[in-house]
């Protein structure tokens, strides 16, 4: 089983041109209004792509709510852990995506912020689940419930999303470290790294803590470090229209093959190839593969390769 601790937001999606500047107004048709938040996005990835799933979260007493939690019982998973504020309104992320499908994203956390790691129940927490977390839920409830799980023996992905800093003791704990460049960029900063390429940091982090260290890469794909070696891993060559949730399905997906049984290589190609099939479509978990898609289009990515 794989255990979520993460946010869920409903998102608004607007296409425009171009970004705007600091400023300048840009006006665009029309906007969509789906469900999202990285832990809800990740839950429904990994859902999607045959892992039983089960999410711990907090939404709004309202409408957004509602809509958010609808949409992910559709993709049958577990919601008997997310609970319903009284206080805050549903989390809400406005996502405007350009004409070459980049975007650029606002969180207003909402009852994101109230999400606690003790709804999760220790039994939970066994050598048998793989607990994944994100940066979208407060970070000392983060911390708490990696310690937990460690001690329990839980396997732990932290998906170091959106950037902050991480305690050494919280790294150690890790099975798995997945990031972005610019989130590597910012933990190399933290760890007082003097050389930051994202390879330079993920080799470091795997030596140092003892850990896997994956940097997603864009259209260049991604490289993993662990303690047993290195590996590369190309990206689909696509003509992306909307890369939301492009690194949620690389998470959702690489966290589910691993509670597979699969071996990292091919965890990271079919991470790779749902992430490159989410940027296909308009939208975050309306993007999210289904598992016979990825298999489908398995021979898109190449079998990654050793890294020297």
């Amino acid at each position: 089983m794989i255990v979520i601790f993460g946010s869920l937001n409903i998102d608004m999606v607007m296409q425009v041109e171009k970004m705007p500047r600091p400023g300048e107004t840009v006006l665009c048709p029309s906007y969509q209004m789906v469900a999202g938040g990285k832990g809800a996005n990740q839950a429904v990835a990994a859902a999607r792509a045959g892992a039983s799933v089960k999410l711990f979260g907090k939404v709004g007493n309202d409408e957004f709510g509602r809509t958010v939690l609808n949409t992910l019982r559709e993709s049958n998973t577990d919601l008997t852990g997310v609970g319903v504020s009284q206080q805050s309104s549903t989390g809400c992320a406005a996502i405007s995506v350009d004409a070459h499908g980049e975007n650029m994203i606002t969180v207003a956390s909402g009852a994101n912020l109230e999400a606690e790691e003790k709804e999760i129940p220790d039994f939970l927490l066994s050598n048998e689940t793989t607990l994944l977390l994100q940066m979208e839920t407060p970070v000392q409830e983060n911390w708490n419930l990696i310690r937990r799980a460690k001690k329990f023996g839980a396997k732990i992905i932290l998906n170091l999303a959106p950037a902050q800093d991480v305690p050494p003791d919280i790294l150690k704990n890790l099975d798995i470290l997945v990031m972005n460049q610019i989130e590597a960029t910012h933990l190399a900063l933290h760890l007082r790294f003097e050389v930051i390429s994202p390879l330079v940091v993920a080799r470091r982090i795997a030596a140092n803590f003892g850990i896997t260290c994956i940097v997603t890469l864009g259209k260049q794909g991604a490289i993993a470090c662990s303690p047993e070696g290195g590996w590369e891993v190309k990206a689909m060559d696509i003509e992306a229209v909307d890369t939301t949730a492009a690194g949620d399905a690389f998470v959702g997906v690489l966290a589910a093959s691993i509670e597979k049984g699969l071996d990292l290589p091919s965890a990271l190609r079919r991470a790779s190839v749902a992430s490159g099939l989410t940027c296909l479509t308009k939208g975050a978990q309306t993007s999210l593969p289904a598992s016979h898609h990825i298999e489908e289009n398995l021979q898109k990515v190449l079998t990654p390769r050793r890294s020297a």
